[in-house]
């Protein structure tokens, strides 16, 4: 049984994706001012690592290390449901079947309480 990670074509494909992911999140006035002066090639290497990680790929990200990662910015519950809505929203936009989509998001959803720190 293969995992998402690999049924949709690996790094090359994630990495398209979350590119594509953070196209919208920058065109988002909700989102937009969280990513004032960040690298965002950096930004998109790590996150292809943590998509990566939440399609079942070989990537892996501790709960410590998403929280310190997040834990000075501030991101609201708003903020949070744009960003997965966003994310659902890309991921369908690449063909990423319905069943897969809800898992990566679930997996998303799942570490909520660690990204989430302001009311």
């Amino acid at each position: 049984m293969s995992t998402i990670f690999e049924r949709y074509g690996g790094f090359a494909k994630v990495s398209r994706i979350v590119s594509s992911f953070y196209d919208r999140v920058l065109e988002s006035p909700v989102l937009e001012p969280y990513f004032i002066e960040i690298d965002m090639r950096r930004l998109i290497d790590h996150q292809t690592k943590f998509m990566a990680q939440a399609m079942g790929g070989p990537a892996s990200y501790t709960n410590q290390q998403l929280e310190r990662a997040h834990s000075h910015l501030q991101i609201t519950a708003d903020a949070f449901e744009e960003m997965q809505m966003l994310l659902r929203e890309t991921l369908e936009d690449f063909g990423v079947e319905r069943d897969d989509v809800e898992a990566v998001i679930d997996e998303i959803l799942n570490r909520r309480n660690l990204i989430v720190t302001s009311r």
